[in-house]
């Protein structure tokens, strides 16, 4: 019983890390691979907040 609960403790903790790492790999919002990269997403993924500074740093 307790090497399953240490097993899904470690694939928890596993995960939450993974999580930050991936998310720290996104480029700054209002950079130039951020301008690329939403230019490749869908439109009708993008969130209004990302349409907004969109317009704000890759349009004007």
């Amino acid at each position: 019983m307790m090497k399953k609960l240490e097993k899904y403790l470690f694939l928890g903790l596993f995960l939450a890390s993974s999580m930050v790492f991936l998310s720290a790999c996104s480029p700054e919002v209002g950079s130039k691979d951020w301008c690329q990269m939403l230019k490749e997403k869908p439109k009708g993924d993008w969130t209004a907040n990302e349409a907004t500074e969109y317009a704000k740093s890759c349009l004007f």
